[in-house]
């Protein structure tokens, strides 16, 4: 096999799961503008994603968010995904959005509010059996807001209680994946703050235990690319949660923000062997002024790009420097191949593979966004929190 069709082969693999959120209504803490056409349920949420995988070839798999996402009988929602041409992904718990959490959740000083965060990310475990879904994916909110608030260790002691409890709940198959975040909605201690701490709970807990990278959830000027590398150096790497950030935690699309860094990432994950493992790549994205179905298609292909870049990269050539100590030289390798033109390559791709060659395009002209704008009238629009 030649190298370009390596290339190629690589990319007719890839698979990005989106997150069902974003097909809802979403936006930032100061407003939400609402769009005509949005799902009113998790089913049309579905069809909206399966509107992606049909377009892209590349987003087999959606997210579910609980209790954004609950149903009746999760069973027959994943035969609809099913029916559409997806498959339910990760099941992504919440404990932020409820009174009782408002000092934190698994956390919590209050063993009865322990209780009942635990309980729910047994609910998830549950939902994972009847869904098919392989992934348990847990961020907490929990920190404090004060020095002296509450005792730092114990919160981790409670912490590495809870996750030990929903561990033992894993089937076979099943896995945990512990994400991090610097700050927000805690501004003292976050009980999760960084991929140390994630890594650390799931080296104690178990192989099925892994960490996810949330790409807006360090601080700036983070090397990011190097705690993947680490990771992946590990074992463990569960998986990416991909979007874009200026400032904060964003939620921005992919690669709007430094594709560079994108690209960065994902030559990490090319040569740590990630690409071919079972490294989760997913978005968390918040579309709150653009229209939500197109920037997920153009999200999947900001990955496909930066990951077909990191593909182009000359090994060997790079190698040969690094080991000569040439150091521009091995920057130039790299430049090179981040500053290929990779769209006629994906365009091939895509054609090979029976889609159309221009996925915005072909979505923009399918005439889906008029339909659903018709159809969704009524009832209660899905958003963020709904």
């Amino acid at each position: 096999m030649t190298e370009l069709a390596a290339v190629k082969a690589a990319l007719k693999t890839q698979a990005v799961e989106t997150p069902s959120w974003a097909y809802g209504n979403s936006g930032t803490r100061f407003k939400v503008f609402a769009q005509a056409g949005v799902p009113r349920d998790p089913f049309e949420k579905l069809d909206d994603a399966a509107k992606v995988h049909e377009f892209t070839g590349a987003a087999p798999t959606v997210a579910l968010h609980i209790p954004w996402d609950r149903v009746g009988d999760y069973a027959a929602l994943a035969r609809h995904a099913e029916d559409r041409g997806v498959r339910i992904g990760a099941i992504n718990s919440n404990t932020f959005q409820d009174d009782d959490y408002r000092l934190g959740s698994v956390c919590h000083p209050d063993p009865a509010v322990r209780r009942k965060a635990v309980d729910h990310l047994l609910e998830c475990v549950d939902i994972m059996d009847a869904t098919g879904s392989h992934d348990l994916k847990l961020w907490f909110a929990d920190g404090t807001n004060y020095p002296g608030q509450d005792d730092i260790r114990a919160r981790q002691d409670r912490l590495a209680e809870g996750l030990a409890e929903v561990y033992e709940r894993l089937g076979d198959g099943q896995r945990m994946l512990l994400e991090y975040k610097l700050f927000e909605p805690a501004f003292y201690t976050t009980d999760v703050p960084d991929w140390g701490t994630a890594y650390a709970h799931c080296l104690k807990l178990g192989e099925k235990a892994q960490v996810v990278v949330d790409t807006g959830h360090h601080a700036p000027g983070t090397n990011i690319e190097f705690i993947v590398a680490t990771l992946l150096r590990e074992g463990r790497l569960g998986g990416f949660d991909f979007n874009s950030r200026f400032y904060a935690d964003d939620d921005l699309m992919v690669g709007a923000a430094d594709p560079f860094q994108l690209f960065r990432i994902m030559y990490e994950v090319v040569r740590g062997g990630g690409f071919t493992s079972d490294v989760a790549f997913m978005l968390d994205q918040c579309h709150n002024i653009e229209a939500k179905i197109p920037a997920i298609i153009r999200s999947v292909m900001n990955v496909q790009e930066a990951t077909a870049k990191a593909l182009l990269v000359d090994g060997t050539a790079l190698a040969a420097a690094q080991g000569a100590g040439d150091v521009l030289e091995a920057n130039s390798v790299l430049m090179d191949a981040y500053n290929t033109d990779v769209r006629p390559l994906l365009r091939e791709v895509r054609e090979e593979s029976g889609l159309d060659p221009e996925p915005m395009k072909a979505y923009r002209s399918c005439g889906w966004a008029e339909k659903v704008v018709a159809e969704r009238v009524g009832g209660q629009q899905a958003g963020w929190g709904a």
